[in-house]
């Protein structure tokens, strides 16, 4: 599978994209639809484009304004689950999660709930059935951020164990594509 990766223009694209079309019910930011695509690529089988398409929306495809912006977008979004599936398969390295960057206190702080929250959707729509208890504890250190409200941190967060949790899902992540690629 030959994938070729997003530039940042390609991703400033889908960000737009997102913002204009999206609501409440959907994947908000470019953040959450890596998470998204890190999971459908990850897990137990394959998800038919039918499917994980319209959830991007919230179930129900946008109103586009024309035939070339929808697939220009389905295009960019193709490319870059191709590029996940690729990276966490062969090119361990190259898989990184978008995580979002805030500062805090003077310090950089990840914001990766957006992205663990896309994961968590993605995995839904994968209808991933249970897991043992190794990978189900990896599951929960996404899903833990994921049903996190941090939009706003608190005054008095904890920087390093924040921090440190934030550097959990990455490995985590990768533990649970490694677990379903074997279970295929």
């Amino acid at each position: 599978m030959h994938a070729q990766p997003l530039a940042p223009a390609d991703f400033a694209a889908l960000e737009d994209t997102l913002l204009k079309y999206g609501d409440d019910h959907s994947v908000l930011n470019v953040a959450e639809l890596d998470g998204y695509f890190t999971a459908l690529v990850s897990g137990p089988a394959p998800v038919d484009i039918a499917e994980w398409f319209p959830a991007i929306w919230g179930g129900q495809n946008p109103e586009w304004e024309s035939a070339d912006e929808a697939q220009q977008f389905l295009d960019l979004c193709v490319r870059h689950l191709n590029t996940l599936a690729a990276q966490l398969a062969g090119d361990a390295p190259g898989f990184t999660p978008r995580f979002d960057e805030t500062e805090h206190r003077a310090q950089t702080v990840t914001l990766a709930e957006e992205w663990c929250f896309g994961y968590i959707r993605g995995a839904a729509i994968g209808n991933w059935p249970p897991l043992p208890t190794e990978q189900a504890a990896n599951l929960e250190k996404i899903s833990w951020c994921a049903e996190q409200d941090n939009f706003e941190l608190p005054a008095d967060l904890d920087i390093q164990a924040h921090q440190q949790r934030a550097g959990q899902i990455e490995p985590a992540a990768r533990a649970l594509h490694d677990y379903w690629s074997s279970q295929r």
